[in-house]
């Protein structure tokens, strides 16, 4: 598994994302199927306590931000396998650097990617531009077929599209240019954590569910 860390301010790591100019193009709104539930779990390249450690991560850094941060600011909190994405607007520098400061003290966190800029809070309609945006992106992943899309989690902030997830580097650059081509996606910032494809075939054994035995029926109360 390969993950790269730079050094920002204050000597913290980060890790390196991956910024692609979208293409703008005209892509029909195509919703897919997809799978939910205990089966979207058990198809998740995290572990299951992961899954439940990354929720319980998102529920303490919000509730810490909303008690931490003015008015002026509006956030979104985005884990995944501990790792923290803050997307959204703040007041003014002070109240961003706050707010990465204050999800790097929620327990479990690994590290913090703080992408809350320095804007007026959107507004309504962009919201709902931004979330037409992400199931725009999420049906063009189902519909590229070659793509494992729970594989992915989509967050899309003022028409900038994160792509977080396990995945292998073919995996993100077919993604990636799936992504783009979907129309209103400005930007397509990769926070992806790099697997081989040996990795890859572990956790796809380890997940993989043994056929239940011939004849075998549901056992009586």
């Amino acid at each position: 598994m390969s993950f790269r860390w730079v050094a920002v301010r204050g000597g913290a790591l980060l890790a390196v994302m991956t910024l692609v100019t979208a293409l703008q193009g005209c892509a029909p709104l195509i919703v897919g199927g997809a799978m939910v539930g205990g089966t979207m779990m058990a198809l998740d390249r995290r572990t299951s306590g992961t899954q439940v450690e990354d929720e319980a991560i998102e529920l303490k850094a919000a509730q810490r931000l909303r008690q931490g941060l003015s008015d002026k600011a509006h956030f979104n909190v985005t884990s995944y396998n501990r790792q923290v994405l803050l997307t959204g607007e703040a007041g003014s520098e002070t109240e961003r650097e706050r707010a990465g400061e204050i999800a790097t003290r929620v327990e479990n966190v690994a590290n913090v990617i703080n992408e809350m800029a320095v804007l007026p809070v959107s507004s309504l309609s962009e919201r709902s531009n931004d979330t037409l945006i992400t199931t725009r992106v999420k049906s063009a992943l189902i519909d590229a077929k070659d793509v494992q899309t729970n594989a992915f989690k989509i967050v899309t902030e003022r028409g900038n599209v994160y792509m977080m997830g396990r995945v292998t580097q073919q995996e993100a650059e077919r993604a990636t240019q799936v992504v783009r081509g979907v129309a209103g996606v400005r930007k397509v910032i990769r926070v992806l954590e790099i697997i081989s494809n040996d990795e890859l075939k572990a956790l796809e054994s380890k997940n993989a569910k043994p056929a239940p035995p011939s004849g075998a029926g549901t056992p009586g109360q």
